[in-house]
């Protein structure tokens, strides 16, 4: 069998993917998600302050997430100044000087 193994990886055929990683990751964040779901639910308060509770954490989640995406632009939009005055610098030294 370990023979077997080793021929397909000599030969090519044998490939590894990461999508067994991928999968992995997903399902652990899923099964995270579900339990912190379950957990809030068996706690001991009443519907309407669950849901207080829930709403709030929501909003937050949500102006955290676009504050990221706010940062996310500026660090575009930075990086692509320091990318084109980095491109004007080598354009500068890309000129022939002996013409």
């Amino acid at each position: 069998m370990e023979n077997q193994a080793y021929d397909y990886a000599s030969q090519g055929e044998y490939r590894s993917s990461g999508s067994n990683i991928t999968f992995g990751v997903t399902m652990l964040f899923l099964g995270l998600a579900a339990g912190a779901l379950t957990a809030l639910m068996l706690a001991p308060k009443t519907g309407r302050q669950m849901r207080r509770a829930l709403r709030r954490t929501y909003e937050d989640a949500r102006d955290a997430v676009e504050d990221f995406g706010d940062q996310a632009g500026d660090w575009f939009e930075k990086s692509s100044d320091w990318a084109e005055k980095a491109k004007d610098r080598v354009a500068q030294f890309k000129k022939p000087v002996w013409r």
